[in-house]
């Protein structure tokens, strides 16, 4: 089976393939616009909440630096919080061409033979995996806050957790769109899926970085789930 560094090294060196870098300015274009819109949303409601309950117990000239200053902390931390769960969900959107795009250059007797996901299904998958990685996040809040004097144990926590769901996500990306029937167990085992997870988990941390991880994910996932499935066939 291929390894993750190979993996990972293939992924990054496709980034300049002309399909990848559409669906690389598709998601990082959609993912920002969501925020932007979140932000906004986010200024008019604390400027209303300041309004009421702030602006009465304050001088009147200082609402807009309070209106600034929550909105500029809530978005710092809800965006440390949920970029990764975001651009997760806005790849699975665009999952089937990243997915093509290696296996026409790396595996095309799997791009002949694999299934176009409908629109419905991709939606539901993504929808399904968003909702996974919402709840197991907010599981593991209670934790990371009972953590926190250590400093690095939030961060650690999340790191666990994000590993699991992001490894069985990009997983899936690929598999989906290979397996016979819903009842096929996914080609790689936990550890691997573990491994996967968080690598992509690490370079969702890093600034500039955290904008290719979701994509680079997606295709070394692609090198790892085809590799193990060309093990399994010559087994």
């Amino acid at each position: 089976m291929m390894s993750l560094p190979k993996a990972l090294a293939r992924a990054a060196g496709q980034l300049a393939d002309p399909a990848i870098l559409r669906v690389l300015a598709k998601s990082i274009v959609t993912t920002l616009a969501i925020f932007a819109v979140f932000g906004v949303a986010l200024w008019f409601a604390v400027d209303r909440a300041t309004a009421t309950w702030l602006l009465p117990m304050m001088p009147a000239d200082y609402g807009p630096g309070v209106t600034a200053l929550v909105t500029t902390a809530i978005l710092l931390v809800s965006g440390w919080l949920l970029f990764r769960i975001v651009a997760l969900a806005v790849l699975q959107f665009f999952a089937d061409e990243v997915v093509l795009a290696v296996e026409r250059k790396y595996y095309p007797q799997a791009a002949a033979s694999a299934r176009q996901l409908p629109f419905r299904e991709d939606l539901r998958n993504s929808l399904r995996g968003l909702g996974r990685a919402l709840l197991f996040n907010a599981l593991a809040l209670p934790v990371a806050l009972v953590l926190l004097f250590t400093a690095i144990g939030p961060a650690v926590v999340f790191l666990l957790v994000n590993a699991v769901l992001l490894g069985r996500e990009l997983t899936e990306m690929v598999w989906l769109r290979h397996r016979t029937g819903s009842q096929d167990a996914l080609p790689l085992g936990g550890p691997s899926r573990f491994l996967l997870g968080a690598a992509v988990t690490g370079l969702l941390a890093v600034p500039f970085a955290n904008l290719l991880a979701p994509v680079v994910g997606a295709a070394a996932a692609t090198h790892l789930v085809h590799s193990r499935k060309d093990r399994t066939s010559h087994a």
